[in-house]
């Protein structure tokens, strides 16, 4: 009898094949390895058969990480990062490595393009396995989050990703770039798969949803970045749930926030600069200017506006806590619009400060620009509510659809 799982990977293979040329999401392929996996696989695990994509910074056993630098690892790793293993044992199938910005943090971008526009980014840094999630190579792919590298691709390649409360899937195994930033993130083609990982990782049950959601409309202090199909969609998704019987209401965040930004930005360049300071010094040559820049704010940021940047997020943290009580969760921006030409990242700042505030994010692929370019909205809830936010995703997407088409010479600004 066939193995379902070893057809899996098969047909992942020959998809890559057709497509990966052009879309270019992948480092490295380990078909044997993922082969032999397939046929070994208990069908009684909890992923069995779901092939796996795993970012080019964390560590899959037999496999160099390369980083996308010159100063990657050129040895295979010895061992998986606990967030791979606990999916491979789970019945997870890894089949290889995707393209990330150099080291999920700047430096050099990945080659890979938008599935949807070859001459578009798919987002960055978790570029390889967004694009390979919607261009269909696998159902599952894992992505890191430090400013909004996991949410902001999954809007522009149109798939479903959970950003997870911070430090509930260990980020041991992958290289670190802001330590109270750094989140590992889930890719799925649906979020029933996200749902089953999630729950392989021990994130709990989500709580029954109630009768009547109530969504609070955050355009957060980011608004004036918002471009006009960004809005578009904001006032669509609003409109069209309050006809479906949400409880939509406004939420206005307090003057607290405005300044997470800047607090953000010292948090990232100091957490940073400890995170590469010792290549700085070591292989200053091979270093991108990028991070030799983060390794210069020792000098430009203070110890003491690191302390008000950790203490001015710790209360937002709180207040954030205290607003998300009155209603399910926040609807709010993905990405200013649609992905860009080229093969930047894109901007994070839309998806910086609930990253700051270590609150779970899903993307929400609600909307195809021109019927054409993805465009998606973050559903942001309690932290340690990730299930629960999984499943208000969900009912999100079924009472509005996903792909709506936004016609550009319909769409209005505020």
């Amino acid at each position: 009898m066939p193995s379902p799982a070893l057809e899996s990977v098969n047909r992942a293979l020959a998809r890559i094949a057709e497509r990966d040329r052009e879309v270019r999401a992948w480092t490295a392929l380990a078909p044997a390895a993922a082969r032999q996996a397939a046929l070994a696989a208990p069908q009684d695990t909890p992923l069995y058969g779901l092939v796996l994509g795993v970012k080019d910074v964390i560590d899959v056993a037999g496999m160099a990480t390369s980083h996308n630098s010159p100063l990657g690892q050129s040895a295979p790793a010895l061992a998986d990062a606990p967030c791979v293993a606990v999916l491979r044992e789970a019945g997870a199938i890894v089949l290889g490595k995707t393209d990330t910005t150099e080291f999920a943090a700047a430096g050099r971008n990945a080659a890979t393009a938008n599935p949807h526009a070859l001459h578009r980014t798919p987002g960055g840094s978790s570029s390889g396995s967004a694009a390979a999630v919607a261009d269909g190579h696998v159902p599952i792919a894992l992505a890191t989050q430090t400013g909004g590298s996991t949410i902001r691709p999954a809007s522009f390649c149109g798939i479903p990703a959970l950003k997870p409360t911070w430090g509930l899937i260990s980020r041991e195994g992958a290289k670190l770039y802001a330590n109270s930033l750094d989140t590992i993130g889930l890719y799925g083609a649906d979020f029933a798969l996200i749902d089953r990982m999630a729950a392989v990782y021990g994130m709990a049950p989500a709580d029954p949803l109630p009768p009547r959601m109530k969504i609070g409309l955050c355009r957060s202090p980011a608004w004036s970045f918002a471009e006009t199909e960004t809005v578009a969609a904001m006032q669509d998704a609003a409109a069209r749930l309050a006809a479906q019987g949400v409880e939509v209401v406004e939420v206005d965040l307090p003057p607290l926030f405005d300044g997470l930004a800047l607090a953000f930005h010292h948090i990232l360049f100091r957490e940073g600069a400890a995170a590469f300071l010792n290549l700085a010094r070591s292989e200053p040559r091979l270093l991108h200017a990028d991070f030799h820049a983060r390794v210069a704010s020792l000098a430009q940021i203070s110890d003491a506006m690191l302390r008000e940047a950790y203490d001015q997020t710790a209360l937002a943290r709180i207040e954030a806590e205290r607003l998300l009580a009155s209603c399910d969760a926040f609807l709010t921006p993905s990405a200013p619009g649609v992905a860009p030409e080229g093969r930047g990242p894109g901007n994070p700042v839309f998806n910086q400060m609930w990253t700051q505030l270590h609150l779970p994010v899903v993307n929400l692929p609600l909307y195809r620009v021109d019927g054409a370019l993805p465009l998606g909205l973050s559903l942001v809830g309690p932290r340690f509510a990730d299930r629960r936010l999984i499943a208000l995703g969900q009912q999100v997407l079924e009472l509005l659809g996903a792909n709506r088409t936004l016609e550009t010479g319909e769409l209005c600004s505020e």
